[in-house]
């Protein structure tokens, strides 16, 4: 496991425009290699720190045909509910932007939370049978170009939760929670080797709300005691850090 890179800002403004960068070479590179870049969004703030890639000079130079989109974890509701991530994402990013609908791939409406889960883990690997995502050659699961993951205020990534035995799965793509300590309470989401299989995550923090958080994952005592969910981020290749003032305050 390569170190992680972490890079500060001053504002959460200056981070949305370095990660707006970064994001554009990371598509340029991915495309021309392999003729698409998958992207794994999450929600909350995240969408919103998205926003300069729907501005110039970005909006009309990616090409956004070759984009392919995945949701790191999603509520189980519809997809037109105010708690949906992938309505957050649609309404605050995808619409604006020209991917192509076919290209976007949320979860499946009116089933269970283990039907929800079960069902994008079998579209997953039907994507990598047909080629659409690669696999890592060492995990066996699928390797997404780029992984946006933001954190909660108490170290949770994706819906894996400090207390939740889901976050120890080691088999599974795709996993489900019923008791989510933030409603809606059914959830599905990536397990920690999908996530660590990416060839490039991206750790978008900010806040103050998350500077507790962001001190026991990167502080002087990161190592010691209980790991949370945030430390279990460990990918393969190249994990970065876009902090803002604020997520850093405790550092």
């Amino acid at each position: 496991m390569a170190l992680p890179t972490v890079q500060k800002f001053e504002s959460e403004e200056q981070v949305a425009v370095a990660l707006a960068i970064y994001i554009f070479h990371l598509s340029a590179k991915y495309i021309a290699a392999n003729g698409s870049f998958s992207v794994v969004l999450s929600g909350g703030s995240l969408i919103d720190t998205l926003r300069k890639l729907t501005e110039p000079p970005y909006a009309n130079s990616i090409d956004w045909s070759k984009w392919l989109i995945f949701f790191l974890d999603e509520r189980v509701v519809p997809l037109d509910h105010p708690d949906s991530n992938y309505k957050l994402a649609y309404e605050g990013f995808l619409s604006k932007v020209p991917i192509p609908a076919s290209n976007i791939f949320p979860i499946k409406e009116k089933l269970s939370p283990e039907e929800a889960a079960d069902e994008y883990e079998q579209r997953l690997k039907h994507l990598v049978a047909n080629n659409t995502l690669k696999t890592s050659p060492t995990t066996g699961f699928a390797k997404f170009d780029l992984m946006l993951v933001g954190i909660g205020p108490e170290g949770h990534v994706a819906s894996l939760f400090c207390w939740h035995f889901e976050r120890f799965e080691k088999k599974k793509w795709v996993t489900f929670i019923k008791d989510s300590p933030k409603p809606p309470s059914n959830r599905i989401t990536f397990t920690f080797p999908l996530i660590n299989s990416a060839s490039e995550i991206a750790m978008v923090v900010t806040g103050e709300d998350v500077a507790d958080a962001v001190k026991v994952a990167l502080g002087k005592h990161a190592s010691y005691g209980y790991p949370l969910p945030v430390q279990k981020v460990s990918p393969e290749e190249n994990l970065t850090w876009f902090l803002d003032k604020e997520a850093t305050s405790e550092l």
